[in-house]
């Protein structure tokens, strides 16, 4: 009986671990802290507001939801991962666009909206005891 499950697993094993999982970006440690009384976040301090900053894997797009309430997400585009494009917030501040496939997403959530993509966009984790903003994943 342990040979058969040992068996099974290495199956297993062997079917999922050579294809990349669709729409999983690439794993970046993210550890970041913005101080948003710092003049070049200023414009977090308005609910609405967004900006481009460094980190992840193709950088982050920070969004100021609500007073308390942060949205950060990776520029990562989700659709053909490989390719690694770079997505940017689109001229009415609330979609965000992947040039290369024409994939959307909301920047409340990173939910898509439309296009070829099946995944998110990659969200990190926020922490705000201000005027500090702490980003993980």
């Amino acid at each position: 009986m342990p040979r058969l499950l040992l068996l099974l697993s290495l199956a297993c094993l062997s079917l999922s671990g050579c294809r990349d999982t669709p729409g999983v970006i690439p794993y970046v440690a993210v550890d970041v802290d913005i101080n948003l009384s710092l003049p070049a976040y200023n414009s977090l301090n308005f609910p609405g507001n967004w900006l481009y900053i460094s980190g992840g894997s193709r950088g982050l797009i920070v969004y100021r939801y609500t007073l308390d309430e942060f949205v950060v997400l990776d520029r990562h585009a989700t659709y053909d991962v490989g390719a690694g494009c770079q997505c940017s917030v689109a001229a009415d501040g609330y979609t965000i666009e992947d040039p290369c496939s024409e994939s959307q997403w909301y920047i409340f959530d990173g939910s898509i909206i439309q296009g070829p993509t099946t995944a998110p966009l990659e969200r990190y984790t926020t922490t705000w005891i201000p005027p500090v903003l702490t980003i993980r994943n």
